[in-house]
């Protein structure tokens, strides 16, 4: 047996972790199952699905197989060249649809208006999954009478197929931005129900997109991955000391859509990012319980109590309108967004520019900061002594001596002396004449 002088071929990456638990979710699996049938503990399968550590070998063959992932199918192209260019196209790989576009038995949260999409991706926006096009291989068609099949030649005259320029990371940014960024300013207002901190939330979660930008392009769900960084950021429970955002908006006029937005408000913020994800955007409950990166009972739990919630303050609101079909909260979720005014993001090309601006500030703050801990550095080790200096003992207080004391006052006898001895003074030698009684 010989070996291939290329060696074999290395085996194509398992999905992210994330991923790893929604596919396993979705076939019913518990953790316990998965070990017993690869061989592993379950403690080992955990660790899979956090990100600590990855099967290999066998045990990732059979992994794969488990959950669903077919591993050996060839890994897509990069969607990153070096040259900073991208050609991967904000659509999933493998599908071409967007995260966001409504498939088959899964709820749909379009608008109901063609000017933009409410909270999310309508189907006839998404553009084609940009990948270069390549020579279709001619079609074998059998001839007649059953001989053998010939191939059918090009025509000379039809002009060859030209392949598709790759999108660069600008315009592949710019497409991803102009998709999501208003569905998720409605998510954000319908989150939150502050019209500031939705479009601050949305420009805060593209513009670090943009500073990750070849993690994001590779990533299987960009428009999710966004998603899941505008909602930490509107969810973040630092923005109620910020005095622009400490109380929300006022409330719609209109007083069915007041109800439902006071009662969306009114549950906690976990309950509150289920309800809208599942019922809202249409994502399915392995999908919710991937993003808000808890268990599938436990989002489970969370989404009907926040419908009873719902259906306690609004009675009708919650039941679906037909037998099998999407809840009546999605249309009357999808409404409200559409009917209130949201403001515009800012273009993407402003986002880009004050993402760049805001890591080049960073950057010489770091440098700075550097620098200063260089100088500081430095100069405590050039004042600082080369030879060891014995320090002074402390001071101890000595008993059994007396203090010494000051000048005391004079009695009248030093008084008197004194006086006779300044009126008698004499000038030269008399005075050492003794004095004849």
């Amino acid at each position: 047996m010989t070996r291939s002088a290329t060696g074999p071929a290395p085996a194509a990456p398992l999905p992210s972790p994330k991923e790893r638990r929604r596919l396993r979710e979705a076939r019913a699996l518990s953790e316990e199952q998965v070990a017993a049938a690869v061989g592993v503990t379950p403690a080992t399968v955990r660790a899979w699905e956090t990100g600590r550590t990855s099967p290999r070998g066998p045990r990732r063959t059979a992994y794969a197989r488990l959950i669903g992932c077919d591993e050996h199918r060839p890994a897509p192209p990069p969607s990153v060249e070096a040259t900073g260019s991208s050609t991967m196209s904000p659509t999933e790989p493998g599908t071409g649809t967007t995260p966001d576009t409504p498939t088959p038995g899964k709820p749909s949260f379009h608008t109901p208006t063609p000017k933009a999409p409410a909270l999310g991706v309508p189907a006839q926006d998404v553009p084609a999954q940009d990948v270069p096009a390549q020579d279709v291989p001619a079609q074998d068609v059998p001839a007649q009478g059953g001989s053998a099949p010939r191939t059918t030649a090009p025509d000379a005259h039809d002009p060859a197929p030209q392949p598709r320029p790759a999108l660069t990371a600008e315009e592949a940014y710019d497409a991803l931005y102009g998709r999501t960024a208003p569905g998720l300013t409605r998510q954000m207002y319908l989150l939150t129900g502050r019209r500031k901190l939705a479009r601050e939330a949305v420009e805060h979660a593209f513009r670090i997109a943009w500073q990750r930008w070849p993690e994001v392009a590779r990533d299987r769900d960009p428009a999710g991955w966004v998603r899941a960084a505008s909602y930490e950021y509107a969810m973040s429970p630092w923005h109620r000391l910020r005095r622009t955002h400490r109380r929300p908006d006022a409330l719609p006029e209109d007083p069915a859509r007041r109800a439902l937005l006071d009662a969306l408000l009114g549950l906690p913020p976990v309950y509150r990012r289920t309800l809208l994800l599942h019922d809202g955007v249409g994502l399915g409950l392995p999908e919710t319980a991937a993003e808000t990166e808890a268990s599938t009972p436990a989002t489970a739990s969370r989404l009907l109590n926040a419908r009873a919630a719902v259906a306690e303050r609004l009675p009708g609101t919650v039941e679906s309108t037909e037998p099998g079909g999407r809840p009546a909260l999605h249309d009357r979720l999808g409404a409200l967004a559409v009917a209130e005014e949201v403001p515009e993001p800012p273009p993407a090309p402003a986002v880009r520019a004050g993402s760049e601006r805001i890591a080049e500030l960073w950057t010489r703050a770091a440098l700075c900061f550097g620098v200063l801990l260089i100088g500081t550095t430095a100069f405590t080790l050039y004042t600082a002594p080369t030879q060891y200096e014995q320090p002074l003992a402390p001071a101890e207080r000595v008993g059994g001596v007396f203090p010494r004391g000051g000048p005391e006052k004079p009695t009248p006898q030093d008084l008197k002396l004194q006086k006779s001895l300044r009126g008698e003074l004499t000038h030269g030698p008399e005075r050492l004449v003794p004095r004849i009684p």
